[in-house]
């Protein structure tokens, strides 16, 4: 995939909050063509807490048989250390290295993260998104901020996800019965787009797919490497 450096990742955390404003301004969106989407990816990062190597891999799958296309994975060292609210400082340099890694481009990458959902409008899978110029859609397991009600118990049931009165996703139940979790916009895609292909990435499990395959392939890459 092509990544479309526009900034230096060596920021004080200062200079990176601003840089997020900024391109929080970047962010689009634009509805799906969801007929058309025949390859997704899904992106994961894994370390150990207070190791400043990291790990990454990006699985691509036919969708929507979620056959495995591509694997890319990289070991290298970690952007700035963990600091709330710039996260993507940390991961997204060593996504960025899978991802240009691959021969084929998917049109959606879902990430283990945020996308709008963010104190400034700019959480990793917007990031992620701007950078690329591709329809990201954040998949998070829990929230940074806002609040929402509890979504019906069944799978598909959602309810809006707020922040001093703005709209930062959804709460998605994808499985019932089974603990939801936290959909928002990444780039190039409407909510709407967005829940409907995250939930039919979620054929058995709570986890997307094209994530938990991701997530598989980091922590293999860790375990080869000792």
């Amino acid at each position: 995939m092509v990544v479309h450096h526009l900034h230096p990742w060596d920021l004080s955390p200062q200079e990176a909050m601003e840089l997020q404003k900024e391109l929080a301004s970047r962010v689009r969106e634009e509805p799906l063509d969801l007929e058309k989407v025949d390859l997704i990816a899904g992106v994961d990062v894994s370390f150990s807490r207070g190791d400043s190597t990291g790990y990454a891999a990006v699985v691509v799958m036919e969708y929507p048989s979620f056959k495995v296309v591509e694997v890319a994975g990289i070991k290298g060292d970690l952007g700035m250390p963990y600091i709330p609210g710039l996260l993507s400082f940390r991961e997204a340099p060593l996504i960025l290295r899978a991802l240009e890694k691959l021969k084929r481009t998917p049109q959606v990458i879902l990430v283990d993260g945020n996308g709008v959902a963010h104190p400034r409008g700019l959480g990793i899978a917007s990031h992620l998104g701007v950078l690329l110029d591709a329809a990201t859609i954040g998949c998070a397991k829990s929230r940074l901020l806002g609040h929402h009600e509890e979504p019906g118990p069944q799978k598909g049931e959602w309810a809006p996800w707020r922040h001093e009165g703005r709209l930062l996703g959804a709460v998605l139940r994808t499985r019932t019965g089974v603990k939801p979790i936290y959909v928002s916009v990444g780039h190039r895609v409407t909510l709407e787009d967005a829940l409907e292909l995250v939930l039919s990435c979620c054929p058995r499990y709570r986890i997307p797919e094209p994530i938990r395959a991701a997530h598989k392939e980091v922590n293999r890459l860790r375990r080869e490497d000792g």
